[in-house]
């Protein structure tokens, strides 16, 4: 697959044959660019999982926090109300 420093492990001698066919790839070559082609999409799909994983949860998370900013809004101004209430009704 990749060697240490994550480059195409290519065998001993293939140098050679690229020396000798110019700058064209054997089949191993393309293999291993395949394969870290494979494994890259492999990664991006897994972002793109996380990813959308995520945009549900602050959606969620927006939605809650947008109810509650609702309610408390309701319960301020029902307090007001029964504060103004309660100041315009003369002391018995």
């Amino acid at each position: 697959m990749s060697g240490p420093n994550g480059e195409p492990h290519v065998p001993l001698g293939a140098e050679e044959e690229e020396e000798e066919d110019g700058d064209s790839f054997g089949e191993e070559e393309y293999a291993a660019i395949n394969s870290m082609l494979d494994q890259i999409n492999s990664c991006l799909d897994h972002l793109e999982e996380k990813n959308d994983y995520l945009h549900a949860c602050l959606k969620e998370l927006l939605e809650s926090n947008r109810q509650t900013r609702l309610e408390f809004q309701q319960q301020s101004e029902q307090q007001n109300i029964e504060a103004d209430m309660q100041g315009s009704q003369p002391p018995t």
